[in-house]
């Protein structure tokens, strides 16, 4: 019906040409086709139903190729997760138990050295008293700690032996005054907690150093700018601020500096060497 109407539109369109009336020329060689025959509208029906399934089976048996393609690419996603877990937990369990083992020798040094105190103590009560000393024989040797740890394989500090070191520096300066040293550490570590839950947001990052409750509590002991200065702040501004910039943010070493702080305020033999 379509052809037909196309057909007549073109002689209505044409019915005033000079060559209306002429046969048109076909070239030689060209043959003349049969005309196809036309579909009845129930063929044309059913001709159009099968495009139609052909179209969703082929739409299906992609959707199917590309749920397998995602399928796959979670599967090595997730092993590569578990895999990146497995190595973060085995290195947390190594970093635990040699911090562990380090905190254990600080106690055997600590309950050492008090021992000894309580010994030369008694030792100067027996003198006082006119008492005879006690016979050097019976007297324990002291375990040659420190010669062992000279004979140890020489290696660079870590950071969070560097961190420990500095926190150790900080309360054996103000053994003296234990609420000094306690808040300096607790201030530190909310400080450093506040960074590690807001990291996005600069506030926390930075720290005007003429703040008075800052210099009260952390900046007029030695030790405390030294310690967020391992954290990753540094110094900006002439001076004027303490800041760690985005890029310098480190989750791994704030956890690090977080459980060395929190072991210095809970061991009561920390820093007591």
């Amino acid at each position: 019906n379509s052809s037909l109407e196309a057909a007549a539109t073109w002689i209505v369109e044409h019915e005033n040409d000079s060559d209306i009336d002429e046969m048109p020329l076909v070239p030689a060689s060209t043959k003349a086709e049969a005309p196809k025959p036309s579909l009845t509208p129930e063929e044309m029906k059913v001709k159009a139903q099968e495009l139609k399934e052909k179209a969703r089976k082929k739409k299906e048996e992609e959707e199917k190729r590309m749920e397998r393609e995602r399928e796959k690419e979670r599967i090595r996603v997730g092993k590569e997760l578990l895999e990146a877990k497995r190595i973060e937990q085995d290195n947390e369990r190594k970093r635990i138990m040699a911090m562990r083992k380090a905190e254990k020798e600080e106690e055997k040094r600590a309950r050492e050295k008090i021992r000894q105190k309580l010994e030369e103590d008694k030792a100067e009560r027996r003198r006082k008293l006119g008492l005879p000393l006690e016979d050097p024989a019976n007297v324990k040797p002291v375990a040659p700690i420190v010669e062992e740890k000279k004979s140890l394989p020489i290696r660079p500090a870590t950071k969070a032996e560097q961190m420990r070191e500095c926190l150790r520096f900080l309360k054996q300066n103000n053994k003296d005054d234990d609420t000094k040293v306690k808040t300096a550490f607790s201030t530190l570590l909310t400080y450093l907690k506040n960074v590690a839950s807001n990291p996005d947001e600069e506030k926390f990052r930075k720290i005007r150093l003429s703040n008075a409750a800052f210099q009260n509590r952390v900046g007029k002991v030695e030790g405390g700018i030294q310690f967020l200065e391992l954290c990753g702040f540094s110094k900006m501004e002439g001076d004027e601020f303490l800041f760690m910039p985005r890029d310098k943010f480190d989750m791994a070493v704030l956890v690090s500096a977080g459980t060395e702080l929190d072991n210095a305020i809970k061991n009561p033999f920390f820093g007591v060497l």
